[in-house]
């Protein structure tokens, strides 16, 4: 009879009267569940085919099934088919796996087999053969397993992962489910399990071998790269309907979650966020991007959960996104009038170090990173490809940013680049060679600047030598670039006195902080600093053989009681305000120096009577000749000194100032003997106004300093503080600067106009091969679905830091672009250059301190509300526009129709400018 045969996976079957008589070809390439290893099990018999692997040798194929096969059945099977006659002794009856199974009830295979010993690996044609002609044992299931694809291997998984599932609201009856090492079906296996509505947000928790535990937070992520194990614990929980996860509701307790929230239902996206300590900036922020309609919706229809991207190494890991997506959901869901956003707040604080701790930041800081970190957390793209950036090189612009384009999607595609994301086009022009240099670049926000302008105004006090009048406070306008030679001669025209007679001091402490020269820039001087102006005749810096006045620095001090162990030292105290005195290089000496301080000081110090005299041997009255030599305004500073001088030891006082040596001031105090009523001593001291002059290099050639200082008690009775800190204010300081208000397309205009790069950020000219200064100019090629507007408000020097309160006035309504964009327009299409606000952050107050808050449309109501802080309340149009708008969103009026088009869009909303707020049933108003 002739034979047939057939090749069947592995098997060579002759049939022969249709009865099968079977031989075992090829040689079988099995894998046990745990090895890696391959290894034959049989030699190559008839039914081979020459030149080609057969049956079981070729290479297994990932995802087709083979089967187990109980050994002693699988030996007594090739006993009876390879006998040349069959004897029902030897039949093998029915496939019989019973001795691979721990029980009968789960038949679950047994632990620790072993192929070859235990079991044999079918094919599943084989398979299937054998059980059409010999049957399966009743009841017992077939042991189909799969082959896998590991890094660097194919095998047959014979023990697959065998995972008890349960829900976070019945952790008593899991459920076991097998998975294969491969499978990334967990999520989705638990849902069905448990039949969750697929409108349900869920996540998986793991219990690992401490007993704690994690979040599964990539749920697409395989059984073996997520290293889970048989036996360990998953656990399923579901979002509650007011946004929060079962898992976090502890934190929220220990939050101090109001329980008046329970059962509030209000409108969605009406929800403040609580200020966690100097957080207004990050709730700014936050407001303003969830009233972002598209943004939102993208996160409330959980279309971020597919986009996750736990890999991407410029990423956080899907934990920003998944954070800003629980804080969305919350806030939307109508349940809570004001959330906590801690959990937010720790993980920007770990991903963006700046912003730990709960000092006060830039709310547009935090709006960069936040847009980035959510680019990268839902960046479609998984692996970034190397893009080399091409220059024009003279293409027309339309090819050059459709290419820019393309390669910015090739490495950065995502929702928010779908919604932020434009395109400028940057021109660069050498000032050498006049090379053009035209690149396209993607941008997510505009930066513009604010028409600054060209003065400042600064207040001082003028301190004449007349000692009969008074300080005067002026307020100068100044320019901002100015020296402080312009300063002089802005006062020179209130006072009436030339700038060649004034110096300019910064006072801080009682003490000269610093002392200015002409040619210093006044942005050297801050808003905040005490700019005291002083008439003097002469030099501070005293020349040999020049015949100037000598102008003394001087300083007033008070001894305070000090005790130290022997109950007698006296401390002295800085008080009042410094003086600059002029003295005449003839008259310096310690007691001509005091009679021109008793001058000087005249109007506040008064002077001793004859009764106030001494008594004593060295008793001496002051007779009318030296009264009449005092210094006075007549006199024009210059001093006769009727009597000898009276000289102080001498010291080595500084080689640049000779006639101090010639007249021997020293450091110690003046008088050394007492003649008559004297009533303060004189002493040089260093520029902190303490005694303690040293002989280092920077002292022995800086100015000498002359200190005044009084006795407590002749203080109190002849110095009059009241008027010596009494001062008038001159006309000019009721003057303000006015600022006028500026239009934001002048702000745009600003930002397009040709500017020159800074010494700090050259461009490399790559004809001329250095770096030139080069002319920049930036200008709007392709503009984004939501317009990002920064206003430029702070502005940072060396010297000085400010801000900006200028009024910009910027509309609700149809802002056009049209004028700014340079792509080639779509004139059937002008509502793709037209923009509407929908969201403002505002900042108060100035550079040190201020307060962030937030002006935004609701995408369902239309109806703008304030946030500020946890508190939320319905405003008007006419109030968003302020000195503190900071950062605003604009959406593009196609997008805003696409968007109402949609399925399940409620509709168009009311009017933003009505005037009545929404019904209180569906708002809440804090």
């Amino acid at each position: 009879m002739a034979v047939a045969s057939r090749l069947f996976g592995g098997l060579c079957f002759r049939f022969r009267d249709q009865n099968p008589e079977v031989a075992v070809g090829g040689r079988l390439l099995i894998s046990s569940c745990v090895g890696c290893e391959r290894r034959t099990d049989a030699t190559a018999r008839d039914g081979a085919r020459p030149g080609q692997p057969s049956g079981r040798e070729r290479p297994l194929r990932a995802g087709e099934s083979w089967f187990l096969v109980e050994q002693h059945w699988y030996k007594q099977w090739e006993v009876y088919v390879q006998g040349g006659d069959q004897d029902s002794s030897t039949f093998p009856g029915c496939i019989n796996n019973a001795e691979l199974f721990e029980d009968q009830i789960n038949w679950r295979l047994k632990e620790g087999l072993v192929e070859g010993k235990d079991y044999v690996l079918l094919p599943a044609a084989a398979w299937h053969y054998l059980v059409n002609w010999y049957g399966l044992e009743h009841g017992q299931p077939p042991i189909e397993r799969k082959v896998i694809e590991l890094p660097s291997i194919q095998k047959v998984e014979v023990y697959p992962v065998e995972l008890l599932l349960v829900q976070h609201s019945d952790m008593d009856t899991p459920r076991t489910a097998q998975f294969s090492h491969t499978d990334s079906l967990v999520l989705r296996t638990a849902r069905e399990q448990f039949q969750v509505d697929p409108k349900e947000d869920t996540r998986l928790w793991i219990k690992n071998s401490e007993g704690s535990l994690d979040r599964l937070c990539d749920t697409h992520v395989t059984v073996l790269d997520a290293a889970l194990e048989t036996g360990q614990l998953v656990i399923m929980e579901t979002r509650n309907r007011d946004g929060t996860w079962p898992s976090a509701q502890l934190h929220a307790m220990n939050n101090n979650v109001s329980e008046e929230d329970e059962g509030f239902k209000g409108q969605p996206g009406i929800c403040g966020l609580t200020n966690l300590g100097n957080t207004c900036f990050m709730n700014s922020a936050l407001q303003c991007l969830s009233n972002v309609p598209q943004l939102t919706e993208y996160f409330l229809n959980n279309r971020y959960l597919e986009e996750l991207n736990f890999r991407n190494p410029l990423g956080m890991k899907g934990e920003i996104a998944e954070a800003y997506a629980d804080l969305v959901k919350q806030a939307w869901s109508g349940h809570h009038r004001s959330i906590v956003p801690h959990v937010f707040k720790t993980k920007v604080g770990h991903f963006a170090s700046q912003f730990l701790g709960y000092q006060q930041h830039d709310s547009q800081e935090l709006l960069s990173f936040l847009l980035d970190g959510l680019h990268e957390d839902l960046n479609r793209v998984k692996k970034k490809e190397y893009v080399e950036l091409c220059d024009a090189a003279g293409r027309p612009d339309q090819e050059v940013a459709q290419e820019a384009w393309q390669n910015h999607k090739r490495r950065n595609d995502s929702v928010i680049v779908d919604t932020f994301h434009g395109l400028f086009k940057s021109t660069l022009v050498c000032p050498d060679c006049g090379n053009v240099s035209v690149t396209f670049d993607p941008f997510c926000y505009l930066s513009v600047p604010l028409p600054v302008s060209h003065k400042r105004v600064l207040e001082v006090f003028f301190i004449p030598m007349d000692p009969r009048r008074k300080p005067e406070q002026h307020r100068l306008v100044v320019p901002k670039k100015g020296k402080i030679s312009d300063l002089c001669v802005a006062l020179s025209k209130h006072t009436g006195i030339s700038p060649e007679r004034m110096m300019v001091a910064d006072v801080f402490s009682h003490r000269f902080y610093k002392l200015y020269q002409l040619e210093e820039s006044l942005s050297t001087i801050l808003d905040r600093d005490d700019i005291f102006v002083y008439e003097v005749s002469g030099r501070i810096e005293a020349i040999e053989g020049s015949r100037e006045d000598i102008v003394v620095p001087v300083y007033l001090r008070e001894r305070t009681p000090a005790r130290d162990y022997n109950n007698s030292y006296y401390g002295l105290m800085l008080f009042g305000h410094p003086l600059l005195v002029s003295v005449p290089r003839d008259r310096f000496s310690w007691e001509g120096l005091y009679n021109i301080l008793m001058y000087r000081l005249s109007r506040y110090v008064t002077k001793p009577s004859s009764d106030d005299e001494d008594d004593g041997d060295e008793k001496e009255r002051v007779d009318k000749d030296d009264e009449d030599d005092m210094p006075g305004p007549s006199t024009g500073g210059s001093l006769r000194d009727p009597e000898p001088e009276q000289a102080g030891p001498s010291s080595g006082v500084t080689s640049r100032c000779p006639f101090l040596l010639d007249n021997c001031l020293g450091t110690s105090q003046w008088p050394p003997r007492r003649r008559r009523k004297q009533l303060f001593t004189l002493q040089t001291v260093n520029s902190n106004g303490t005694s303690d002059r040293t002989n280092s290099p920077e002292e022995v050639h800086a100015q000498p300093y002359i200190a005044i200082d009084w006795e407590p008690e002749m203080k109190k009775r002849y110095y009059d503080e009241a008027e010596a800190e009494g001062y008038v204010k001159h006309e000019c300081v009721g003057y303000v600067l006015k600022k006028a208000p500026v239009r934001l397309q002048e702000c745009i205009e600003l930002f397009t106009t040709v500017e020159t790069l800074e010494k700090e950020n050259p461009w490399y000219c790559p004809s001329c091969k250095q770096h030139q200064l080069a002319t920049k100019k930036l200008d709007l090629w392709m503009l984004p679905e939501i317009l990002i507007i920064h206003l430029k408000r702070f502005s940072y020097t060396k010297f000085s830091r400010e801000k900006l309160d200028t009024l910009v006035q910027f509309p609700i309504r149809d802002l056009d672009f049209s004028e700014f964009v340079i792509k080639p327009q779509n004139e059937s299409a002008p509502e793709l250059y037209k923009y509407d606000l929908i969201a403002v952050s505002n900042h108060y107050g100035g550079m040190r301190d201020g307060h962030y808050t937030t002006f935004a449309c609701n995408k369902d109501s239309g109806q703008w509300h304030y946030f500020d802080d946890n508190s939320v309340s319905p405003v008007n149009e006419n109030q968003i526009e302020s000195k503190a708008a900071y950062v605003l969103f604009y959406q593009r009026q196609d997008v805003a129709r696409r968007l109402l088009s949609q399925p399940g869009s409620s509709g168009p909303p009311t009017s933003p400018a009505c005037g009545s707020p929404p019904s209180s049933e569906f708002m809440d108003v804090n």
